[in-house]
C-alpha cells in the first residue's frame, strides 16, 4: 500500500515538480521527450531572428531546442514550478541573462506585455490549465498579430483516462476541443497531426490586425 503512494506521488511531479523527486522527474521528461519534441518543432517554419516564449518549460530541454532554431532571436520560458524554473535556468545557463530568460509565472498571467513573441509554445502542459479560455486569451495577448502558436500533447485521446486516473486536475484534449478553444481565443488552426503513436502536434495562428502598432514589451 506504500508502494502505491509512493507512485502517485511521483506521477504527480509530472503536472509540478518539486524537490529531489521532481529534479528527478524533470531529467526523465527531458531525456524522454526530446524526440517528441523535434517531431512537433518541425511542424513549423522558424526564422533565426524570432524570439519566443515556452509556457510551461519544465526541464529546460525545449528552450535549448530554441535558441539552437532561432539562432539571432530570443527564447523566454515560464514554468509555475520553482523547481522546473531552477532546473531550467541551469539547463541553459550559459545563455541566461543573454537570449534565455526564465520567469516563474503560470499560463493564466503571462508576465510579457502585448504582442511579444513571433511564437508561443506549450509542450505537455495544457493539460494542467486551469481555466484554458484565460489562458488561451493570454497566449493570444502576448503574440504578435500573425504570430504562431503551437500544442504538443503526448496524451491526446480523450476517451482514454490512462492517464487522467493517475495524475490528479490532468484534462487530455483532442484537436477538435483544442480548435473549439482556439478559435474562441482569436486563432486559425492551420494543421494538427498525429504521430504513429497518437500523440499530437497542432499548429495556430493569431488573426492578423492590420495597421496596429507592435510592442516589443520590457526584456530585452
Amino acid at each position: 500500500m506504500k508502494n502505491k503512494g509512493f507512485i502517485s506521488s511521483l506521477w504527480q511531479q509530472t503536472r509540478r515538480p518539486s524537490g529531489f523527486w521532481g529534479r528527478c522527474m524533470l531529467r526523465v521528461m527531458n531525456a524522454g521527450h526530446a524526440a517528441f519534441a523535434r517531431w512537433a518543432f518541425d511542424a513549423v517554419a522558424w526564422q533565426p531572428g524570432w524570439r519566443v516564449l515556452d509556457v510551461g518549460c519544465g526541464g529546460g530541454a525545449n528552450l535549448a531546442q530554441l535558441l539552437r532554431r532561432c539562432p539571432s532571436g530570443q527564447v523566454y520560458g515560464v514554468d509555475i514550478a520553482p523547481e522546473s524554473v531552477a532546473f531550467s535556468r541551469k539547463k541553459n545557463r550559459a545563455r541566461l541573462g543573454k537570449d534565455c530568460f526564465v520567469e516563474q509565472a503560470g499560463a493564466a498571467e503571462l508576465p510579457f506585455a502585448a504582442e511579444t513573441f513571433d511564437a508561443v509554445t506549450a509542450f505537455e502542459t495544457v493539460y494542467f490549465w486551469e481555466v484554458p479560455q484565460r489562458c488561451f486569451a493570454e497566449v493570444a495577448r502576448v503574440l504578435k498579430p500573425g504570430g504562431i502558436f503551437l500544442i504538443s500533447c503526448e496524451a491526446a485521446d480523450p476517451s482514454d483516462d490512462t492517464w487522467t486516473r493517475r495524475v490528479a486536475g490532468m484534462h487530455v484534449y483532442g484537436p477538435v476541443e483544442l480548435t473549439s478553444l482556439l478559435t474562441e481565443a482569436g486563432f486559425a488552426v492551420e494543421r494538427a497531426d498525429r504521430d504513429r503513436r497518437g500523440a499530437l502536434r497542432l499548429v495556430a495562428r493569431k488573426a492578423q490586425q492590420p495597421g496596429k502598432e507592435v510592442s516589443h514589451g520590457s526584456h530585452q
